[in-house]
């Protein structure tokens, strides 16, 4: 009998992810929602259910029980109640700015804690030899430099999902304008899920991607170390093994 999968068994599935949350619901939205297919209604359960069913999945079978995971959950919830409920289409774009804003207040809220969300998500020790880096960084008595420069990332990190609050909100209010319960509304809501990605997400995750780099360049400027030589010892045998 196996047993249950969990986190660490969780291997990212970038592919799977943007099929089944991004091109099958929008596909179903614009081309199912016509009388002739599915009905308006129809296909706004049926587009909804493919992200709500993944991320539940994910959520029970790899115990990724997250705030953010949970938040998604959520926005795929109100989007569904805004069509089903046929309440006004500009409450679709307060939801969309909401979201993001709703994180990036939480990260910075967190810095005031002992668990500041970039620490977790990007010095931790599944990314980085943290006890290396902070044993060369008492050494070098760089420590409140660092925890400096590790505040200002998470500014830098709140200010991304800032972006996307403002992004989502232009965009919702531009795409999405016929009323909510309509053909119209679901053809637009599956558009915007698919112009958002390239808009919106992507370049997030480029902004991401600097906040890591410079987050590596303050620990090589402050210990020395190059990137190899920080990486968390588990990748670090695995691009060995490469």
């Amino acid at each position: 009998m196996t047993s249950p999968k969990t986190a660490s068994d969780h291997k990212p599935r970038p592919w799977v992810d943007l099929l089944v949350s991004i091109v099958i619901p929008s596909v179903i939205l614009m081309k199912l929602s016509g009388d002739q297919y599915l009905g308006s209604v129809n296909a706004l359960i049926l587009g909804l259910a493919f992200p709500l069913g993944w991320g539940l999945f994910e959520l029970i079978r790899y115990k990724k029980k997250n705030f953010i995971a949970l938040l998604g959950l959520v926005s795929v919830g109100l989007t569904g109640g805004i069509g089903l409920l046929e309440l006004d289409a500009g409450w679709l774009a307060v939801k969309e700015a909401a979201i993001p804003a709703i994180i990036g207040l939480v990260v910075l809220v967190s810095t005031r804690t002992k668990y500041p969300l970039v620490r977790t998500l990007l010095y931790n020790p599944n990314v980085l030899n943290v006890g290396k880096i902070h044993g060369a960084l008492e050494a070098k008595n760089c420590v409140g430099q660092f925890e400096e420069r590790l505040l200002k990332a998470s500014y830098f990190f709140a200010a991304t999902f800032l972006f996307s609050s403002v992004m989502n909100y232009v965009l919702a209010r531009w795409i999405v304008v016929s009323p909510s319960g309509t053909q119209a509304f679901n053809e637009e809501l599956g558009r915007m899920t698919l112009v958002s990605y390239p808009m919106i997400a992507i370049p997030s995750m480029v902004m991401m991607m600097l906040i890591f780099y410079y987050l590596w360049r303050t620990i090589r400027r402050l210990t020395g170390f190059t990137l190899e030589e920080v990486m968390a010892p588990q990748l670090a045998d695995k691009e060995k093994a490469q």
